[in-house]
């Protein structure tokens, strides 16, 4: 048999081992894509409530994570427009990072990029230090 033909014939032959670990798990990819697929859910479900296009505050990644983790639902009630609110009152004031009471939850936020960076439920926020921030908003 010539290399040309031993390399023909080898494009042909397709091999399975018949192991299977591993063939259900997500690779990273899929868990990323997953976790974006949320995050988009959240902000569109976020501008119907509004009944606007999103213009308000964003989430970061992990405060979407938070969110989710914490099951703390901003579409509830007027938390988001409040939270928005809260932000608007920061930045008039010229703050740069700001902890916004709503409700029952602290929100982290950049006023300056517009961006919520975590989230905590009220169960959580007992002894804890809130550090970085330049004020405190409670709406």
């Amino acid at each position: 048999m010539l290399i040309s033909e031993y390399l023909a014939l080898r494009s042909q032959i397709s091999v399975t081992t018949g192991n299977s670990i591993g063939a259900n798990v997500p690779s990273t990819q899929e868990v990323n894509d997953s976790s974006e697929s949320f995050a988009q859910a959240l902000q569109q479900k976020i501008a119907e409530k509004q009944g606007i296009a999103p213009r308000g505050v964003e989430f970061t990644k992990h405060a979407m994570q938070r969110l989710s983790e914490r099951s703390i639902d901003i579409t509830e009630g007027d938390t988001l427009e409040r939270l928005n609110k809260g932000v608007e009152i920061a930045a008039d004031k010229g703050s740069v990072e700001t902890l916004v009471l709503v409700d029952k939850n602290a929100f982290v936020v950049s006023v300056k990029n517009n961006k919520v960076i975590t989230t905590i439920p009220q169960e959580e926020m007992i002894g804890n230090i809130f550090t970085n921030i330049d004020s405190t908003v409670i709406i």
